[in-house]
């Protein structure tokens, strides 16, 4: 019987007008080990630097969650800084990966997004989701802090908003506000709406000028070139937290709730 840290996928698939699909799983309401995040940075990253794809559509598998974050098994067994810093950096890895890919990527939120799936949302450059997509930053809960995710998120929703969620931290925020926050472009009744809006963007994006496409992002993502070292400083910060006695304590509450 394999372990929650040793399950779950990532695919791609390329169609024949070069729309990558990229899609991630993990049985446990997706939220992801520290393989399956390197995975997704890796894929990212490939995907990117393949000349037959001009475009990304960034998913998760089933109906329901987004993303709950990172494996909370895998977070329970840390018990050293370096460790810690390896398990915080995943996140941070997937992020770095869609700032720094070249191609433009377009994000499909089908439910709810905790912490990490948060930070993923934030880090696609337009992103589409459902009425049920709500969102929280849920670290502090536990003993921690949204440290990595916390730029990606900061840049799309702005300081004020970011921190609402921040120190509301088992607050639920609603896809609406999410979207009037500037995290989402649109959401939609339901996902056959969204894929349909998806489609739509992707075909379009398809047939655009790759080289303006390249440069546009670049843009974007302007005065963001510091991240593979503030993301890994931060992913520092949260390795070091979740030595402590009170973060410990504050994990197996919630673990027994």
């Amino acid at each position: 019987m394999t372990t929650a840290i040793e399950q779950g996928t990532v695919e791609i698939e390329i169609d024949k007008d070069g729309i990558a699909t990229i899609a991630f799983f993990h049985p446990l309401s997706n939220s992801l080990p520290g393989k399956i995040l390197n995975k997704l940075a890796d894929t990212i990253t490939a995907a990117g630097n393949n000349d037959d794809i001009k475009v990304i559509i960034l998913k998760s598998a089933g109906e329901r969650a987004f993303c709950a974050g990172a494996s909370f098994d895998e977070l329970i067994a840390i018990n050293d800084l370096e460790t810690g810093k390896t398990f915080f950096s995943g996140f941070a890895n997937v992020i770095n990966a869609a700032r720094k890919c070249p191609k433009l990527i377009i994000g499909r939120v089908q439910g709810k997004a905790v912490g990490g799936g948060v930070g993923m949302a934030s880090a696609v450059d337009f992103c589409y989701a459902t009425k049920f997509a709500s969102v929280k930053l849920s670290e502090l809960a536990v003993g921690i802090g949204p440290f990595v995710v916390g730029p990606a998120v900061e840049r799309k929703v702005g300081t004020s908003a970011m921190s609402m969620m921040a120190i509301n931290a088992t607050e639920w925020y609603s896809a609406e506000w999410a979207r009037e926050k500037g995290l989402y472009a649109e959401t939609f009744e339901d996902v056959n709406k969204m894929d349909e809006a998806i489609t739509v963007l992707a075909n379009k994006l398809a047939t655009s000028n790759p080289e303006a496409m390249s440069m546009l992002k670049k843009v974007f993502w302007e005065g963001t070139e510091n991240w593979d070292t503030l993301l890994a400083e931060r992913a520092a910060m949260s390795g070091k937290l979740v030595l402590s006695d009170f973060t410990k304590n504050a994990i197996n509450a919630f673990k027994s709730k």
